[in-house]
């Protein structure tokens, strides 16, 4: 098997394209480095792809050692055929490796293995030749032996059928066809467990009596099933096309539908597929049914994390974190703009204390000394609430202060982290998330890699799918996320140092520990005096670490020091010196003509490709620039809207909050996110929400449908 081959056809790229990423990724670089620095060798592949590549090639090279166990393992036991060896090489997914091994596997004693045991091999191959010139009991009295419990010729016949069942049961050619008999004709049902169930339990009601074909149902509706049985408010079956599937095999395996053996064998197949065969199928299935849900689940969470990470950061402001509560009161926190902790404090203006007057007065006063503009409200508990107290205060100050609500997923798992801990020693526990939610603003990135990614609550039945395989996914994600950005190596914790290319979580503590030692870092090449920071690790991270007012203006920009002297002749070229970077009137001439530069002949001159020279063009013209500068900004508000105030019919902006299989969640500053449903995303058809819509989009929706009683909203950006 060409793994290679399969990974171009299912990525639709070219064979060299493949041949040369696992190169670069057999050799030790990463995924970020590759995708950003190894263009003209991998073809531009972008990291998600080289991601799904990584993966695959994983999962292909499994697949080719378990063949490989698999095809000893029979050899060793003498049974090795060409027929074997063929259906090993064109076996595509471990289950059908595994489905070939079945019949050599060692057992433990089954039915089979008695009757075997009893010495009725023979009667049962005989009854497969179906040789109608001896009638059956004629052979099956030769096999009575009272002494190993074969009685009578009942008992020889039914040992001869248990062997043949298996056998039946064993071969992996039936069981191919069988599945996919089930996969296209099968229909999944669910029933509510207990009658009590069916009134009490509102949550599952869709699934009390339910059904849709295995080949049709969504992956959320699998692990929503999934959630249901487990918390036992349903039962699930797949019907199959018994039938068909009994119907398939007698027409393989009985000769003569008139003959003495018909009925028997009739029993038996009948037999191997209830008793053996449809129970492990079923599992089969649910099983590969499940994997497909969670893949898809943990794709669109990590869509949406990516998303959330990459939102726009308010810079230069100083923020109020409010972290809203009822009795225990409202945490507030001061951040100054560089992230740096002015204040703290608590108030009670909500429920039981009511002290309205007092934290409004308290909180004025805060505003007034830190000149304060803008106050992130976190959307737990109580943020609704807190939202019309903030709105009321906003009104009665003349300075101008705008408020927005905050994702606040994971900032309690933040709080109580030994690394919350080292950062604020001598702050309280409850005031940690208040911080947090201040600094979620201003750098949602920088604040959320010190959370564990499954804890930041973008994305559906996060935790019923397989932890080890989200946590990498999401792994994958936020450093795919830090190294677009890139980091400012003198003020970076090592949280976010640790996601950098090629730097692990020692160097990331080494980093800081030496910054702390010797002063700022000045430029890129005085991280190699950082301990166990080598060249090979130096290569991978140098490119996505930023240096700014250090010795060399070409540091702020994410052009690689392998690329510096290519940099520098390309401004020469032009008339311009690398200093000439940090003049913002040079700059404006450097930009203009760098966008004249022809690609073609200068990337000959240079002896550089021309995806390299394009991206160091990018770099040179816009140099420390954001990525997320371009992202859409929070909708600051300075009033708020109660559920009450909504009609249908009404146009309103929200934000984008989450986004999953069958639509998207949108805040438009009530108490609960409206949902979008994925046939109201557009007047076109949309088969994937996220190819619409991403979590920050400010986006225009009409509310469509109101349910007073649950407190929902329906909406439609159909506007």
């Amino acid at each position: 098997m060409d793994i290679l081959q399969i990974i171009s056809d299912e990525l639709s790229v070219k064979y060299h394209q493949v041949e040369n990423a696992v190169k670069l990724i057999d050799d030790g670089n990463t995924i970020p480095f590759i995708a950003r620095y190894r263009k003209e060798v991998t073809g531009a592949l972008s990291d998600e792809d080289l991601r799904t590549l990584y993966d695959r090639l994983n999962y292909l090279r499994n697949l080719e050692t378990r063949k490989e166990e698999v095809r000893k393992s029979i050899e060793e036991q003498g049974k090795l055929t060409e027929e074997i060896i063929n259906s090993l090489q064109n076996a595509k997914i471990l289950a059908e490796v595994e489905d070939i091994y079945r019949p050599y596997k060692q057992k433990k004693r089954t039915r089979a293995t008695i009757a075997k045991e009893k010495g009725l091999e023979a009667l049962s191959e005989a009854i497969i030749n179906q040789d109608n010139k001896i009638s059956i009991e004629e052979i099956a009295e030769k096999f009575i032996d009272p002494e190993k419990g074969v009685e009578t010729i009942e008992d020889a016949i039914a040992g001869a059928k248990d062997i043949i069942a298996e056998n039946i049961s064993d071969n992996p050619t039936y069981r191919k066809e069988i599945k996919r008999y089930c996969y296209r004709d099968g229909v999944v049902l669910t029933e509510a467990n207990t009658k009590d169930e069916k009134e009490e339990n509102s949550t599952y009601q869709m699934y009390f009596d339910f059904n849709e074909k295995v080949n049709r149902i969504p992956s959320h509706r699998i692990l929503a099933i999934n959630r249901a049985e487990k918390e036992n408010a349903i039962k699930l079956k797949i019907q199959k096309p018994e039938e068909n599937i009994i119907d398939f095999m007698e027409r393989d395996i009985i000769k003569d539908k008139n003959s003495k053996y018909a009925e028997i064998l009739e029993d038996t197949v009948e037999d191997s597929f209830k008793r053996l065969i449809e129970p492990s199928v079923e599992r089969e299935i649910r099983s590969d049914l499940t994997e497909k849900a969670e893949e898809k689940a943990i794709k669109v969470f990590g869509q949406n994390a990516k998303q959330l990470l990459m939102g726009a950061p308010l810079k230069g402001m100083t923020v109020m974190g409010f972290d809203p509560a009822y009795r225990t009161g409202c945490k507030i926190a001061v951040i100054d703009e560089t992230g740096k902790l002015l204040a703290t404090t608590t108030v009670y203006p909500t429920e039981p204390q009511n002290k309205i007057e007092e934290s409004k007065k308290e909180l004025k006063a805060l505003i007034k000394k830190y000149n304060i503009n803008m106050i992130a409200i976190g959307n737990g508990t109580a943020s609704r609430e807190s939202e019309k107290f903030v709105a009321d205060m906003i009104s009665e100050i003349d300075q101008e202060v705008y408020y927005t609500i905050v994702s606040e997923a994971g900032a309690s798992v933040y709080s109580a982290s030994k690394l919350a801990t080292e950062e604020y020693p001598d702050i309280n526990v409850s005031l940690r998330g208040a911080i947090s939610i201040a600094r979620r603003l201003q750098d949602p990135l920088a604040e959320l890699v010190k959370i564990d990614p499954k804890a930041i609550g973008v994305g559906q039945y996060q935790h019923d799918v397989n932890q080890k395989r989200l946590a990498e996914s999401l792994a994958g994600v936020v450093e795919d996320a830090v190294n677009e950005v890139g980091v400012d190596v003198n003020t970076a914790t090592p949280s976010l140092l640790s996601y950098v290319s090629g730097i692990n979580k020692t160097i990331a503590n080494n980093i800081v520990k030496y910054r702390d030692e010797n002063g700022k870092i000045t430029e890129r090449k005085e991280l190699l005096k950082v301990p166990k920071l080598g060249k090979v690790a130096f290569e991978q991270c140098a490119g996505f670490i930023r240096i700014f007012d250090g010795k060399n203006p070409l540091e702020i920009t994410a052009v690689h020091p392998e690329s510096y002297k290519k940099a520098e002749q390309l401004l020469e070229n032009i008339g311009y010196k690398k200093e000439d970077l940090k003049d913002a009137e040079k700059l404006k001439n450097i930009k203009l003509k760098l966008n004249s530069v022809n690609i073609k002949e200068t990337a000959k001159q240079l002896d550089i490709g021309e995806m390299t020279l394009k991206d160091i063009i990018d770099e040179l013209s816009k140099p420390g620039r954001d990525p997320r500068d371009e992202m859409p900004k929070p909708i600051l508000r300075s009033d708020v809207l109660k559920f009450e105030d909504l009609k249908e019919g009404m146009i309103l902006n929200g934000t984008v909050r989450n986004v999953i299989d069958f639509g998207a969640f949108v805040d438009i500053g009530v108490k609960h996110d409206g949902l979008v449903h994925i046939s109201e995303l557009s007047e076109n058809y949309v088969k994937n929400p996220s190819d619409v819509v991403s979590i920050g989009d400010i986006v225009k929706v009409k509310v469509i449908k109101i349910d007073n009683e649950r407190q929902k909203v329906s909406l439609s950006m159909k506007v």
